[in-house]
Protein backbone atom coordinates (compact mmCIF):
# COMPACT_ATOMS: atom_id res chain seq x y z
CA UNK A 1 0.00 0.00 0.00
CA UNK A 2 0.98 3.66 -0.28
CA UNK A 3 0.50 6.08 2.61
CA UNK A 4 -2.90 5.54 4.25
CA UNK A 5 -3.37 9.29 4.47
CA UNK A 6 -4.54 11.71 1.75
CA UNK A 7 -2.00 14.41 2.64
CA UNK A 8 0.97 14.48 4.97
CA UNK A 9 1.74 11.20 6.75
CA UNK A 10 2.24 12.07 10.46
CA UNK A 11 4.29 8.89 10.97
CA UNK A 12 7.06 10.48 8.89
CA UNK A 13 7.60 13.01 11.69
CA UNK A 14 9.66 10.50 13.68
CA UNK A 15 12.91 8.66 13.01
CA UNK A 16 12.45 8.70 9.23
CA UNK A 17 12.18 12.48 9.06
CA UNK A 18 15.69 13.39 7.87
CA UNK A 19 15.61 10.75 5.13
CA UNK A 20 12.22 12.00 4.03
CA UNK A 21 13.35 15.64 4.30
CA UNK A 22 16.17 15.21 1.79
CA UNK A 23 14.08 12.99 -0.46
CA UNK A 24 11.27 15.58 -0.57
CA UNK A 25 13.66 18.47 -1.23
CA UNK A 26 15.06 16.51 -4.17
CA UNK A 27 11.57 15.87 -5.52
CA UNK A 28 10.70 19.57 -5.18
CA UNK A 29 13.84 20.53 -7.09
CA UNK A 30 13.19 17.98 -9.85
CA UNK A 31 9.56 19.05 -10.23
CA UNK A 32 10.54 22.72 -10.52
CA UNK A 33 13.33 21.98 -12.99
CA UNK A 34 10.76 20.40 -15.29
CA UNK A 35 8.41 23.39 -14.95
CA UNK A 36 10.83 26.34 -15.06
CA UNK A 37 11.72 28.14 -18.27
CA UNK A 38 15.27 28.14 -19.59
CA UNK A 39 15.82 31.44 -17.77
CA UNK A 40 15.91 29.70 -14.38
CA UNK A 41 17.37 26.73 -12.58
CA UNK A 42 16.49 25.08 -9.25
CA UNK A 43 19.60 24.03 -7.34
CA UNK A 44 20.09 22.19 -4.08
CA UNK A 45 21.90 24.05 -1.32
CA UNK A 46 23.30 22.22 1.70
CA UNK A 47 23.73 23.63 5.21
CA UNK A 48 25.37 21.84 8.11
CA UNK A 49 23.77 21.98 11.55
CA UNK A 50 25.28 20.53 14.72
CA UNK A 51 22.14 19.24 16.41
CA UNK A 52 21.71 17.69 19.83
CA UNK A 53 18.13 16.96 20.77
CA UNK A 54 18.86 17.05 24.49
CA UNK A 55 21.10 20.11 24.68
CA UNK A 56 19.65 21.80 21.60
CA UNK A 57 23.10 22.64 20.26
CA UNK A 58 23.12 23.78 16.65
CA UNK A 59 26.01 25.15 14.63
CA UNK A 60 25.94 28.30 12.59
CA UNK A 61 24.54 27.66 9.10
CA UNK A 62 27.28 26.90 6.66
CA UNK A 63 29.72 25.55 9.26
CA UNK A 64 31.01 22.03 8.75
CA UNK A 65 31.89 20.30 11.99
CA UNK A 66 33.85 17.09 12.13
CA UNK A 67 35.07 15.09 15.13
CA UNK A 68 38.80 15.56 15.77
CA UNK A 69 39.29 12.55 18.05
CA UNK A 70 40.19 9.16 16.57
CA UNK A 71 39.70 6.24 18.96
CA UNK A 72 41.57 2.99 18.36
CA UNK A 73 40.65 0.04 20.55
CA UNK A 74 43.04 -2.84 21.06
CA UNK A 75 42.75 -5.88 23.27
CA UNK A 76 45.35 -4.38 25.59
CA UNK A 77 43.51 -1.11 25.94
CA UNK A 78 40.21 -2.89 26.52
CA UNK A 79 41.74 -5.01 29.29
CA UNK A 80 43.17 -1.94 31.01
CA UNK A 81 39.83 -0.18 30.73
CA UNK A 82 38.00 -3.13 32.25
CA UNK A 83 40.41 -3.16 35.20
CA UNK A 84 39.94 0.62 35.67
CA UNK A 85 36.16 0.37 35.57
CA UNK A 86 36.14 -2.48 38.07
CA UNK A 87 38.41 -0.55 40.44
CA UNK A 88 36.46 2.72 40.19
CA UNK A 89 32.95 1.28 40.38
CA UNK A 90 31.17 1.87 43.67
CA UNK A 91 27.85 0.58 44.92
CA UNK A 92 26.29 4.05 44.61
CA UNK A 93 27.59 4.70 41.08
CA UNK A 94 25.16 5.20 38.21
CA UNK A 95 25.84 5.25 34.48
CA UNK A 96 24.08 7.92 32.44
CA UNK A 97 24.16 8.87 28.76
CA UNK A 98 26.15 11.82 27.46
CA UNK A 99 24.34 13.69 24.67
CA UNK A 100 26.67 13.73 21.67
CA UNK A 101 26.11 16.45 19.05
CA UNK A 102 25.64 15.20 15.51
CA UNK A 103 26.38 17.00 12.27
CA UNK A 104 23.16 17.00 10.24
CA UNK A 105 23.09 18.31 6.65
CA UNK A 106 19.95 20.22 5.69
CA UNK A 107 19.04 20.79 2.06
CA UNK A 108 17.05 23.67 0.61
CA UNK A 109 16.15 24.68 -2.95
CA UNK A 110 17.45 27.85 -4.57
CA UNK A 111 15.89 29.15 -7.76
CA UNK A 112 18.42 31.26 -9.61
CA UNK A 113 18.45 33.36 -12.73
CA UNK A 114 20.82 31.52 -15.09
CA UNK A 115 22.22 34.59 -16.84
CA UNK A 116 23.29 36.52 -13.74
CA UNK A 117 23.18 33.75 -11.08
CA UNK A 118 20.85 35.95 -9.01
CA UNK A 119 19.13 34.27 -6.11
CA UNK A 120 15.43 34.60 -6.95
CA UNK A 121 13.57 32.28 -4.54
CA UNK A 122 14.57 30.12 -1.57
CA UNK A 123 12.44 27.11 -0.59
CA UNK A 124 13.04 25.84 2.95
CA UNK A 125 11.65 22.61 4.40
CA UNK A 126 11.82 23.03 8.18
CA UNK A 127 13.30 20.33 10.41
CA UNK A 128 13.46 19.72 14.18
CA UNK A 129 16.94 21.29 14.29
CA UNK A 130 15.63 24.71 13.27
CA UNK A 131 12.37 24.54 15.23
CA UNK A 132 13.83 24.45 18.74
CA UNK A 133 16.48 26.00 20.96
CA UNK A 134 19.49 27.70 19.44
CA UNK A 135 18.70 26.24 16.04
CA UNK A 136 15.39 28.11 16.02
CA UNK A 137 17.13 31.35 17.00
CA UNK A 138 19.76 30.95 14.31
CA UNK A 139 17.20 30.06 11.65
CA UNK A 140 15.23 33.20 12.48
CA UNK A 141 18.42 35.28 12.21
CA UNK A 142 19.15 33.75 8.81
CA UNK A 143 15.52 34.30 7.79
CA UNK A 144 15.64 37.97 8.86
CA UNK A 145 18.67 38.56 6.64
CA UNK A 146 16.93 36.93 3.70
CA UNK A 147 13.80 39.02 4.24
CA UNK A 148 15.97 42.11 3.94
CA UNK A 149 16.78 41.23 0.33
CA UNK A 150 14.72 41.04 -2.86
CA UNK A 151 14.63 37.24 -2.65
CA UNK A 152 11.28 35.46 -2.36
CA UNK A 153 11.02 32.97 0.50
CA UNK A 154 8.84 29.85 0.69
CA UNK A 155 8.87 27.93 3.99
CA UNK A 156 7.24 24.50 4.25
CA UNK A 157 6.52 23.26 7.78
CA UNK A 158 5.34 19.64 7.81
CA UNK A 159 6.17 19.07 11.48
CA UNK A 160 3.56 19.43 14.22
CA UNK A 161 6.23 19.67 16.92
CA UNK A 162 8.47 22.67 17.58
CA UNK A 163 8.09 26.41 17.22
CA UNK A 164 6.57 28.17 14.24
CA UNK A 165 8.27 30.97 12.37
CA UNK A 166 7.95 34.46 13.85
CA UNK A 167 4.98 36.42 12.52
CA UNK A 168 2.85 39.21 13.94
CA UNK A 169 -0.64 37.91 14.59
CA UNK A 170 -2.16 34.57 15.52
CA UNK A 171 -1.73 31.63 13.17
CA UNK A 172 -4.76 29.55 12.22
CA UNK A 173 -5.19 26.30 14.13
CA UNK A 174 -3.52 23.74 11.85
CA UNK A 175 -0.88 21.00 12.12
CA UNK A 176 1.10 22.05 9.05
CA UNK A 177 1.80 25.27 7.18
CA UNK A 178 3.30 26.82 4.08
CA UNK A 179 4.54 30.41 4.41
CA UNK A 180 5.04 32.52 1.27
CA UNK A 181 6.89 35.82 1.52
CA UNK A 182 6.98 37.67 -1.80
CA UNK A 183 9.69 40.31 -1.98
CA UNK A 184 7.29 42.95 -3.28
CA UNK A 185 4.71 42.24 -0.54
CA UNK A 186 6.95 42.47 2.53
CA UNK A 187 6.50 42.63 5.44
CA UNK A 188 3.31 40.68 4.74
CA UNK A 189 3.48 36.87 4.50
CA UNK A 190 0.83 34.64 2.97
CA UNK A 191 0.01 31.74 5.31
CA UNK A 192 -1.40 28.45 4.01
CA UNK A 193 -2.77 26.29 6.88
CA UNK A 194 -2.68 22.59 5.95
CA UNK A 195 -5.12 20.17 7.54
CA UNK A 196 -4.20 16.67 8.66
CA UNK A 197 -7.11 15.21 6.67
CA UNK A 198 -6.55 17.23 3.48
CA UNK A 199 -4.38 16.75 0.43
CA UNK A 200 -1.34 19.00 0.35
CA UNK A 201 -1.84 22.03 -1.91
CA UNK A 202 -0.33 23.33 -5.09
CA UNK A 203 1.87 26.27 -4.11
CA UNK A 204 2.68 29.31 -6.28
CA UNK A 205 6.44 29.85 -6.48
CA UNK A 206 7.25 33.46 -7.41
CA UNK A 207 9.93 34.39 -9.93
CA UNK A 208 11.34 37.63 -11.33
CA UNK A 209 8.84 40.13 -12.78
CA UNK A 210 7.18 40.00 -15.24
CA UNK A 211 7.42 36.19 -15.26
CA UNK A 212 4.37 34.40 -13.83
CA UNK A 213 4.59 32.08 -10.84
CA UNK A 214 5.52 28.46 -11.37
CA UNK A 215 3.35 25.91 -9.56
CA UNK A 216 4.74 23.40 -7.06
CA UNK A 217 2.45 20.41 -6.48
CA UNK A 218 3.46 19.54 -2.93
CA UNK A 219 1.23 16.45 -2.74
CA UNK A 220 2.71 15.07 -5.95
CA UNK A 221 6.20 15.53 -4.50
CA UNK A 222 5.30 13.65 -1.30
CA UNK A 223 3.58 10.88 -3.29
CA UNK A 224 6.69 10.51 -5.47
CA UNK A 225 8.77 9.99 -2.30
CA UNK A 226 6.42 7.24 -1.14
CA UNK A 227 6.43 5.57 -4.55
CA UNK A 228 10.23 5.59 -4.69
CA UNK A 229 11.09 4.55 -1.11
CA UNK A 230 7.85 2.79 -0.09
CA UNK A 231 7.88 4.25 3.40
CA UNK A 232 4.83 2.17 4.32
CA UNK A 233 7.26 -0.78 4.75
CA UNK A 234 9.36 1.21 7.23
CA UNK A 235 6.77 3.01 9.34
CA UNK A 236 5.15 1.23 12.29
CA UNK A 237 1.46 1.96 11.87
CA UNK A 238 0.62 -0.28 14.83
CA UNK A 239 1.90 2.42 17.19
CA UNK A 240 0.59 5.96 17.78
CA UNK A 241 2.17 8.65 15.59
CA UNK A 242 5.26 10.48 16.89
CA UNK A 243 4.66 13.37 19.37
CA UNK A 244 2.98 15.71 19.93
CA UNK A 245 -0.11 13.79 20.93
CA UNK A 246 -3.12 14.24 18.68
CA UNK A 247 -6.59 15.11 19.90
CA UNK A 248 -9.05 12.24 20.25
CA UNK A 249 -10.91 12.94 16.99
CA UNK A 250 -7.72 13.05 14.88
CA UNK A 251 -6.28 9.98 16.60
CA UNK A 252 -9.48 8.04 15.86
CA UNK A 253 -9.46 9.23 12.24
CA UNK A 254 -5.85 8.05 11.83
CA UNK A 255 -6.70 4.58 13.12
CA UNK A 256 -9.68 4.39 10.76
CA UNK A 257 -7.49 5.29 7.76
CA UNK A 258 -4.92 2.65 8.75
CA UNK A 259 -7.60 -0.04 9.16
CA UNK A 260 -9.11 0.88 5.81
CA UNK A 261 -5.73 0.68 4.09
CA UNK A 262 -5.07 -2.77 5.57
CA UNK A 263 -8.52 -4.17 4.80
CA UNK A 264 -8.71 -6.92 2.14
CA UNK A 265 -9.50 -5.53 -1.28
Amino acid sequence: MASPFPGMDPYLEGEMWMEFHDRLINQISEQLLRALSERYTALLNKHYWLDDGALEIVSEPGDSIYPDVHIVETARVQEALAEYVAEETRADAVELTSPIPQTIPALSVEIRDVAQRRLVTVIELLSPGNKRGKGWEQYNAKRAKLLGTRTHLVEIDLLRAGKRIQLIGKLPDAPYFVFLSRAERRPRTLVYPLGLRDKLPKIPIPLLPPDPDVVLDLQAAVDACFKLVRYERLLDYTQPPPPPELNQADAQWIQEKIRAANAPQ
